[in-house]
């Protein structure tokens, strides 16, 4: 598919989550993206069926039983002629079947073994169970997020994805450009507790600054501002206040009509200015306010739910959800001047191009034939 990553090839060890996620944004980039789908896969009661499962745009699907004793080599053959892995396995796991580093690097030397877990290789809670949830709160990131009284979970936006399946995706193209420098490949060890640390970055320099106290609902980002916050409207939506800076602050005061005297950072004047600002906003509907700061610097904006979010003009005019196969999805990002993107093709069914993937590596159609008939491939 065309894209800066064009001609890239990526086998993705099928899982759950941000290991998926990061293979549908290197596919999304241009990347041909191969994923090993298991004989018998494992889902949750949640998850959406193969055609509406958005990870899996764009990709190729064969089925390998990878505790087949010929699984493991079908694998290895595929690695042999690919520019990368990746793979969402407790640690350990892929060893013991058979693809782990060691084997895949034999196979292939300038091979980008991408390695996604919550906990990463090694550590006390390394072999441990988990989700977002765990290695966010362990990050410190969930005990920042939400009122004073209690954390809230911000769905499992930070961990998954933003500080893991897209954290990983990173570090396999960084991987990748080091490799064809040097033909040396290496494993990206990807930890999601890792990635959600890393995006906390600023708060900690603001925290070990004597900006930032380490409590929540105290902090101009977290919520304790009144002008960094959300207020409901008289039709019971809500309107997102993000006005920090100075000029920026006024442009919001003459937006709601209303005049404030003290200083915009006296945290002692902050509860009386919200209570302002919420009798204010309630005042007016979301749509009368959205008209009211169209083309105004006062930061202000529609909260849109997810389905809202698919018709705002703004969205609509750069393209930002688009149809694949009667889904709605968002579409491929960032995007680029040089090598733009394309539509991303739908969901495959696990085992959809087996033979197609097979014949292309060279296997005859009499070994396709004995490895389904021996139950090493479906």
């Amino acid at each position: 598919m065309p894209g800066p990553l064009e001609g890239v090839k990526v086998i993705e060890l099928a899982g759950l989550g941000p290991a998926p996620f990061c293979g549908m944004v290197l596919a999304d980039l241009g990347a041909e993206v191969v994923r090993i789908d298991r004989s018998t896969p494992g889902r949750m009661g949640f998850l959406p069926d193969p055609a509406h499962d958005v990870h899996g745009r764009g990709k190729k699907s064969l089925i390998v039983d990878l505790k087949h004793e010929d699984g493991p080599g079908v694998v290895l053959d595929l690695v042999a002629t690919s520019d990368a892995l990746i793979e969402g396995f407790r640690p350990g796991v892929a060893e013991k079947l058979g693809v782990g580093p060691a084997e895949c690097l034999a196979a292939h030397p300038s091979l980008v073994y991408g390695r996604m877990t919550g906990w990463g290789q090694d550590g006390p809670y390394a072999r441990a169970a988990g989700h977002d949830i765990d290695y966010i709160a362990v990050s410190g990131l969930l005990h920042a997020i939400g009122p004073e009284d209690e954390p809230v979970v911000p769905l499992n936006m930070i961990g998954d994805f933003g500080g893991g399946g897209m954290l990983l995706a990173l570090g396999v193209v960084a991987g990748l450009v080091q490799a064809r420098a040097t033909g040396v490949g290496q494993v990206v060890d990807a930890a999601m507790v890792d990635g959600a640390a890393l995006l906390s970055a600023s708060i900690h320099g603001m925290l070990d600054g004597g900006l930032w106290e380490d409590r929540r609902g105290s902090n101009v980002l977290d919520g304790a501002a009144p002008f960094y916050t959300t207020y409901m409207t008289s039709d019971s939506k809500h309107m997102a206040v993000g006005a920090l800076e100075p000029q920026f602050f006024t442009a919001l005061l003459e937006g709601l009509d209303v005049a404030w005297d003290a200083a915009q950072y006296d945290r002692r004047q902050w509860p009386a200015m919200r209570q302002l600002f919420a009798d204010t906003f309630a005042g007016r509907t979301q749509e009368e306010w959205i008209e009211i700061f169209a083309g105004t610097d006062g930061c202000v904006a529609p909260v849109r739910s997810l389905l809202e979010a698919r018709s705002d003009p703004h969205n609509e005019e750069r393209g930002v959800f688009i149809d694949v196969g009667g889904v709605t999805q968002p579409a491929p990002a960032p995007r680029f001047s040089s090598t733009p993107t394309a539509m991303p093709s739908s969901p495959v069914a696990p085992g959809e191009q087996t033979d197609e993937v097979l014949a292309s590596l060279g296997y005859s159609e009499e070994r396709i034939g004995k490895l389904r008939g021996d139950g090493a491939v479906a």
